[in-house]
């Protein structure tokens, strides 16, 4: 590693002042940025801890009914304390070994949006809303492609609010080394429709599935899934699988997600 200053915010406004600071990068459980700087992947002159701020941390039901989640709160918080959204506490007790768990926040994955997150798939399958320091964003306008997402320089979640539905699953295919989802498939089945997710697979980030929606709203089985497929041309193809296994799985993971949810 290298020198570089770190701010330890107790607020969530002595944090935004604090990422103002030119060269200033947000630290949330540092599960990505501390092996970055590590290996010198990422230089930042200043870093400011988040895992102070109270008001980002916590998990409590909207007056609206939606789940509200600090983006702050840690994996483990999740798994223990969403409850209401079983799905999504399933998601967040599989994510990587206790360490990471215990360490990592959901803000923080979201924000780095690593192509095989589970996180990313949840926000986008249950059309979750992504609440920042400045505004507020629909899953569907949120994430844009492989470490990309909408947000600006300095600008921190601090809740993700998810629509409870009336069954969901989540159902990930594991490298079992990083347990990072080789594919991950997050279904939801709300009172207007189905939405399915899917992270892992695509060289272009999570992404919704939209022939296997159709066909789930039409009939919740799945059943409704045979003979739909992915191609394996924009998928990822690495030493773990090819981009057609990984389109081959996506259907076998999506029918296992709703024989589950069911």
């Amino acid at each position: 590693m290298y020198a570089f200053e770190i701010d330890r915010p107790a607020s969530l406004a002595d944090a935004v002042t604090a990422l103002g600071a030119e060269e200033a990068q947000a630290l949330g459980g540092g599960q990505t940025l501390i092996p970055a700087l590590k290996q010198r992947l990422a230089s930042p002159a200043r870093l400011v801890a988040l895992s102070g701020v109270a008001e980002i941390k916590g998990i409590c039901t909207a007056d609206d009914g939606a789940l509200s989640i600090g983006g702050g709160t840690t994996h483990a918080d999740v798994a223990a304390g969403a409850g209401a959204y079983p799905a999504l506490a399933a998601l967040a007790g599989n994510i990587g070994d206790p360490a990471v768990r215990n360490r990592g926040t959901i803000g923080g994955s979201l924000a780095n949006n690593d192509p095989s997150a589970c996180y990313p798939a949840a926000v986008l399958g249950s059309g979750a809303t992504v609440v920042t320091t400045n505004r507020q964003i629909a899953a569907d306008d949120f994430f844009e492609g492989m470490f990309t997402t909408t947000l600006e320089d300095g600008e921190i979640i601090t809740e993700v609010r998810f629509p409870v539905p009336e069954v969901a699953s989540y159902q990930k295919f594991e490298q079992p080394a990083s347990r990072f989802a080789l594919v991950g498939v997050f279904v939801a089945k709300y009172a207007d429709g189905v939405r399915v997710a899917v992270t892992g697979a695509s060289e272009g980030g999570v992404f919704r599935w939209s022939e296997a929606e159709a066909a789930l709203s039409r009939s919740f089985t799945p059943g409704a899934l045979e003979g739909l497929s992915l191609s394996g041309d924009d998928m990822i193809s690495d030493l773990h699988g090819t981009g057609a296994y990984r389109a081959h799985l996506v259907g076998v993971m999506a029918r296992r997600a709703v024989a589950a949810a069911r």
